[in-house]
């Protein structure tokens, strides 16, 4: 609901529009007194006083007689007639300016014209058709981690990433013809009982941070493990060079 407020007090330029709290009577109060201040001017300056006594006790019954000034037709819930009351100031701001928001709708009207006229291209790939926030989607994203035994995380895209990456490495052709290969044997490393070098008030923390150690620890052996495959190619391709005489050179031929 809060955003709802927000939202139309930003579209009257209400300049703390996203720092109001509808929920607190100050705030509910003081932005009241600015749309009749501002905006609506139901009232003349004389007559806005009961409004502006914003910590009287008899506020809302000031309101209560506002709204029925302003001949509002929804009565009962003080949030839902507040709401009345913004939409009823930016009908008026509207109705003051017909030539700016007129000038603003044809924009409108002629951008999505020009949007319509460009040519769209369908790709034949079911992947680029997906709706990645669509609830079927997260659906199937979270049967398929409960079937990897992959705890959900809150964002569904971080969860399917960690499918994925448990898919490359556990279920790509290599594992599944040789599964003994991947299977981890031997001990649990002791991840809680080593001393990481530092130390935290809270375990907890303590805890988070020995893991974030092990897992930079693992980037490096993997960035290792690749540098060392990039000099074993570029040793292929430089071992055993051979002498070409007729071009007076030497490499491989």
């Amino acid at each position: 609901m809060s955003n709802i407020f927000q939202r139309r007090l930003q579209a009257l330029n209400y300049i703390e529009w996203d720092k109001v709290n509808v929920n607190d009577p100050q705030h509910f109060r003081k932005v009241a007194l600015w749309l009749e201040d501002q905006k609506i001017r139901q009232y003349d300056i004389k007559d806005r006083q009961l409004l502006r006594d914003l910590k009287s006790d008899n506020w809302p019954q000031s309101f209560a007689k506002y709204c029925k000034d302003l001949k509002c037709p929804v009565s009962g819930n003080i949030m839902d007639q507040f709401l009345w009351i913004i939409g009823h100031a930016i009908w008026l701001e509207a109705e003051n300016n017909v030539d700016k928001y007129s000038q603003n709708v044809k924009e409108i009207k002629l951008k999505r014209k020009q949007e319509a006229s460009v040519p769209s291209f369908k790709s034949k790939n079911p992947l680029d058709n997906l709706d990645f926030d669509s609830n079927p989607f997260k659906n199937g994203i979270h049967s398929v981690a409960k079937l990897l035994r992959i705890p959900k995380h809150p964002n569904h895209l971080i969860t399917l990433k960690a499918c994925s990456k448990l898919v490359q490495r556990r279920l790509n052709n290599e594992a599944l013809q040789n599964p003994n290969s991947k299977i981890i044997r031997g001990k649990p490393y002791p991840v809680m009982n080593i001393h990481p070098g530092f130390e935290f008030k809270k375990p907890a923390v303590e805890n988070a941070a020995k893991i974030l150690a092990l897992l930079y620890i693992q980037d490096i052996r993997n960035l290792q493990t690749k540098i060392n495959e990039v000099i074993v190619r570029v040793q292929s391709i430089t071992a055993n060079p051979k002498t070409d005489t007729k071009i007076g050179s030497v490499g491989r031929m």
